[in-house]
């Protein structure tokens, strides 16, 4: 029985991270390591752990490191076979670990799946409302959920291959992560938090690992920044996400696809800039940030061009 790692990155989430940890003891599928790196909560987070707990491992960070060092430290220490990301306010049906190995373990050339991921209310009631069946990429390179905000008809009940998976909860081969890491970063850690699970759904698919929606493996998110206003994320966050738009594309797209869709990326991105301009101009701080990473991210893609043209090489040999 292939062992499974799951890891979760804490902060401040005394609300969450109980029922999220019990419903990965209900799990069906018994070979489970759990890991939590807990990012400097000041909450009673690291309290209810460690006096809750004894069967999961618990690493302290003593400042946040983000979302994206707090998870590459939880790949590092990991030993399972397929890793399983999570929320900390995420909940697992009780087959969704052994609906993921299963689809794991009959494709081979999968590196990544992401199950149906279903909306949660604030009490923990659950819905039927999509919050994603896997990551989508548009022409304007803007990456967005499938399905996020429909019902849920059975419409995304058919397994496919999609472009990638949401961090809130997603599956990886370990062999695929140790494949498409650079300068031994599995997320990009310039990435903080935000679109780093797009930046690697897209590096996964640059080394030519698939990509699988799984129906059958269901989880419940309550995604409370997306329930809320803009303005209540904090700023810093606002400005992440818009700057990693851009350090995923300079590093993974192609520049000949580039052009074809530069239409479409140039009205997305003027549109971006003028709503920062009038409405949030304090997250015009992302332009300096993207700027100030430029040259550590070109040094990245010319890692990925070298590395994806000797798997090439080998494949043909």
């Amino acid at each position: 029985m292939k062992k499974v790692t799951i890891q979760i990155v804490t902060y401040n989430s005394e609300k969450d991270i109980i029922k999220c940890i019990n419903s990965i003891n209900q799990q069906t599928y018994r070979n489970i390591e759990v890991i939590v790196i807990d990012n400097n909560s000041t909450d009673k987070t690291v309290e209810l752990l460690l006096n809750k707990y004894s069967n999961i491992t618990l690493i302290i960070n003593n400042k946040n490191l983000g979302f994206c060092k707090g998870h590459n430290i939880g790949f590092r220490e990991g030993k399972g076979d397929y890793v399983i990301i999570l929320n900390p306010d995420v909940i697992l049906d009780k087959h969704f670990v052994e609906q993921v190995v299963k689809a794991m373990e009959g494709n081979p050339d999968v590196g990544l799946i992401s199950g149906k991921i279903l909306r949660m209310k604030q009490n923990f009631i659950t819905t039927n409302i999509i919050d994603s069946t896997g990551i989508v990429m548009a022409r304007n390179r803007r990456a967005y959920d499938r399905g996020q905000g429909e019902e849920d008809k059975g419409q995304y009940d058919e397994k496919n291959i999609i472009f990638g998976v949401c961090g809130a909860a997603a599956v990886y081969r370990r062999k695929m992560l140790e494949d498409v890491k650079i300068d031994n970063e599995y997320f990009d850690e310039n990435f903080f938090a935000y679109k780093e699970d797009v930046d690697l759904s897209w590096r996964a698919k640059l080394f030519g690992w698939k990509c699988l929606y799984v129906p059958s493996a269901v989880a419940y998110h309550k995604r409370g920044w997306k329930e809320s206003s803009r303005k209540e994320i904090p700023l810093f966050l606002r400005i992440h996400s818009i700057k990693n738009r851009y350090l995923t594309i300079i590093k993974n797209d192609n520049i000949i696809s580039y052009l074809k869709d530069l239409p479409f990326i140039l009205a997305f991105d003027i549109g971006i800039f003028v709503y920062c301009l009038f409405k949030e101009p304090k997250t015009l701080k992302y332009i300096l940030c993207t700027i100030k990473l430029l040259p550590d991210t070109i040094k990245k893609r010319k890692q990925i061009k070298i590395k994806t043209k000797r798997l090439k090489e080998l494949k043909n040999f």
